[in-house]
């Protein structure tokens, strides 16, 4: 349970947070990653999965910041978002598996690496053309967070910008990404493939 003083002190953050404070912004963040982190792992089984959903949670509510009541539990808000991510990412992933699994098993030659090969291949060739609508600084942070695997904290020193830039950056070409994929009528595709095809690149 949440002491009374440490409520106080969050709503003092949410209302900085409205009113469009990003230091607050990062104070939220930083205070609700390992519990909402914790908290969709044991749906996901994914550090990855669990990270993307996570930063989309905080874009959506900084995006939608007017919109929050300060009178209402802010960590109930935070969860409702966090779990409605989840169930998403979860119906999308069994429709994903469906799909490939129908399309598959009509293949004479199946077998466990024609279906890796066929899976890479598109998704290669999709990424390298949906990582062009990137801007050349989200393809900078997006490679520097999935391909050296460095943190957020790691990307803003070497850039010299913020961390909550670094966040940003990255939750936008993520966006940006499964848009394109998604109109290409690829669905649920997650940050573990957006990392092996960019590493195969």
């Amino acid at each position: 349970m949440y002491s009374t003083d440490t409520l106080t002190d969050e709503r003092t953050l949410v209302l900085r947070l409205i009113d469009g404070d990003k230091e607050a912004f990062c104070e939220l963040y930083a205070a609700y990653k390992s519990r909402l982190l914790y908290f969709a792992m044991r749906f996901l089984k994914s550090r990855e999965y669990a990270e993307d959903i996570f930063q989309d949670t905080f874009a959506a509510i900084w995006q939608g910041r007017s919109f929050i009541n300060p009178d209402a539990s802010f960590s109930s808000y935070v969860h409702t978002i966090m779990r409605n991510r989840i169930l998403n990412q979860l119906r999308d992933l069994e429709k994903q598996e469906q799909l490939h699994a129908h399309i598959l098993s009509q293949a004479v030659d199946y077998t466990n690496d024609t279906h890796q090969t066929i899976m890479l291949n598109d998704l290669r060739d999709l990424i390298r053309q949906a990582m062009q609508r990137l801007t050349p600084r989200q393809r900078e942070i997006f490679q520097m967070s999935r391909e050296q695997q460095l943190s957020h904290r790691e990307i803003a020193e070497a850039l010299g910008i913020s961390v909550y830039t670094v966040q940003e950056s990255i939750s936008t070409s993520l966006r940006t990404l499964r848009a394109y994929l998604q109109q290409h009528s690829v669905t649920g595709v997650d940050a573990i493939l957006l990392l092996i095809c960019l590493q195969a690149l």
